[in-house]
């Protein structure tokens, strides 16, 4: 017998007008009643792991105790392998496809302790088609672990090192310049960075924006309001990275910025000659 969980936390790329998200829920109460679901997300945009991986990422150190049941997973029906892993000295079980989704939550919740292919189907339910997992797979294992199903018995142990690794790009410097990329549009527009405020010189207050041929200039503030109208802004974001913003307006949509974006940034003196600068920043497609 293993641990009984009571929560599971969904995140998918399902969305709500499908009755994908209902059925899951329903196969989970059906079979584990007394636990609670939590939506995450079910905006993740189709197909898009990485977005998935990131989203997971964010806010996996918030999410209660349980089990995480995460699909992104455009090769569903293939050979790809649908795994379980455990985190946090058994707090937690991650369920979803070993193509990414997981890895860099994993690695945020301090590294596996164990994980499993799910090959034993007898914890499944019978499936008209290999096309949805999520109802098929993973949500009757999510159920089985909240029901005190041990780890061991949903399949064939892994080794977590060779699960497939998430993409989560790194800033490089070249010179003075910073180059870093665009993780995530939230829905206000604000354009989350991958570049921590530390990477930026000591002292710097101001950065200069560079899109295409565009050369613009942002500013340091400290919060989304502190922005002045007609003001680019730089702000530290709820996770702790820099976000390009602008006040009450989507900076991704008038700066014309999207996720994966690369932008470079250079230290730059502001017009107050105040700091070591701020940083031009270059954003290419």
């Amino acid at each position: 017998m293993g641990t009984r969980y009571d929560t599971v936390s969904l995140l998918t790329d399902y969305g709500t007008a499908d009755e994908f998200v209902g059925v899951i829920k329903s196969v989970l109460r059906e079979l584990a009643p007394h636990a609670v679901t939590i939506d995450l997300t079910h905006e993740i945009p189709p197909h898009d792991v990485r977005a998935g991986s990131l989203a997971l990422a964010r806010c996996i150190q918030y999410v209660a105790p349980g089990v995480v049941l995460a699909v992104v997973d455009p090769g569903v029906g293939t050979d790809r392998r649908a795994v379980a892993v455990e985190v946090a000295g058994g707090a937690g079980v991650l369920l979803g496809p070993d193509n990414g989704l997981l890895a860099p939550a994993v690695q945020m919740a301090g590294g596996a302790d164990r994980a499993v292919a799910l090959t034993n189907t007898e914890h499944h339910l019978e499936a008209p088609g290999a096309t949805f997992a999520g109802r098929d797979v993973f949500a009757p294992v999510a159920a089985q672990l909240c029901n005190g199903t041990d780890l061991s018995e949903l399949g064939e142990a892994i080794d977590p090192h060779g699960m497939v690794p998430g993409l989560l790009p790194i800033t490089r410097t070249e010179g003075d310049d910073l180059l870093a990329e665009v993780l995530w549009v939230d829905r206000f527009g604000n354009v989350q960075l991958n570049v921590d405020p530390d990477e930026l010189p000591a002292g710097t207050t101001h950065v200069r924006l560079r899109i295409g041929e565009q050369v613009r200039t942002a500013r340091l503030r400290p919060a989304y309001a502190a922005i002045a109208a007609g003001e680019i802004g730089l702000v530290v974001d709820s996770y702790g990275l820099l976000s390009i913003a602008l006040d009450r307006r989507p900076a991704a949509a008038e700066l014309g910025l999207a996720a994966g974006d690369q932008v470079v940034l250079t230290a730059h003196e502001g017009p107050e000659g105040r700091g070591a600068g701020a940083v031009p920043v270059t954003f290419r497609r």
